[in-house]
């Protein structure tokens, strides 16, 4: 058994293992695509890992000898660091060669990165100095987490499509982190409340974009569809004149 906060109370702890193992599942439905079409398409692999950087960070962060009573954390981003490797390996398959050299760098950065904030947090630093470090890397990984769609945000944004970026996924990040958010409310822990509050803004910002654009690609195939048989005509009257 792990001790859960003391802060915490059971209806939250059950919706943040409900929504944490609902936001670590939700991208099979992208990986079942990329496996089936053997491509990663137009999908980025840097949310992937910016996630994986998270987990690992956010597991260290909530053990005892440095955050004591945030268990709940480190068991729930130790299963989620676990799928996300999986997703990352997976989109390493099937990228092509300039995408897998740009994730290979990436993922060795977040690893060497990682290693040296935890070695020197267990052999520089100890009690509040390391909840300090911890913390404050815990919080960045998290920003930068959510901020990673940022990216596809803006490829939504120039192609008026949401096709790339599903929305039950924007929409478990949105109840996933405001329920962390409130969680760290709870424990008064501002390394938990800052980044997850960020990430709701965030997530709710993709929300309103898939609000906004979702119809958008069934009218672009409507309107070529329309234009089709006009153009065939054309070329029809084309060749009959000549």
């Amino acid at each position: 058994m792990y001790m859960l906060s003391e802060f915490s109370t059971p209806p939250l702890e059950f919706l943040e293992m409900f929504l944490a193992y609902y936001s670590s599942w939700r991208p099979m439905i992208t990986f079942k695509r990329i496996i089936m079409k053997r491509s990663t398409e137009k999908f980025s692999g840097v949310p992937y890992l910016m996630s994986l950087f998270n987990c690992l960070f956010s597991a260290w962060y909530g053990l005892p000898f440095v955050s004591p009573n945030n268990t709940l954390l480190t068991v729930l981003a130790s299963i989620g660091g676990a799928l996300e490797a999986i997703y990352v390996l997976i989109f390493l398959i099937f990228a092509p060669k300039k995408e897998k050299f740009k994730i290979s760098g990436i993922l060795f950065l977040v690893l060497s990165i990682f290693s040296i904030v935890a070695l020197v947090s267990v052999l520089k630093l100890n009690g509040d100095k390391r909840k300090l470090l911890c913390g404050l890397a815990f919080a960045i990984t998290c920003i930068m987490m959510f901020g990673a769609p940022l990216t596809v945000m803006r490829q939504v944004i120039k192609s008026k499509s949401v096709e790339y970026m599903p929305f039950f996924l924007s929409l478990s990040i949105f109840n996933s982190s405001t329920s962390w958010a409130i969680y760290g409310l709870l424990g008064k822990d501002p390394f938990i409340i800052v980044p997850n509050s960020i990430g709701s803004l965030l997530a709710c910002v993709q929300l309103i974009l898939y609000a906004i654009y979702r119809d958008s690609k069934k009218k672009l195939d409507i309107e070529t569809a329309l234009e089709k048989p006009q153009i065939e005509i054309q070329k029809n009257m084309e060749t009959y004149t000549l």
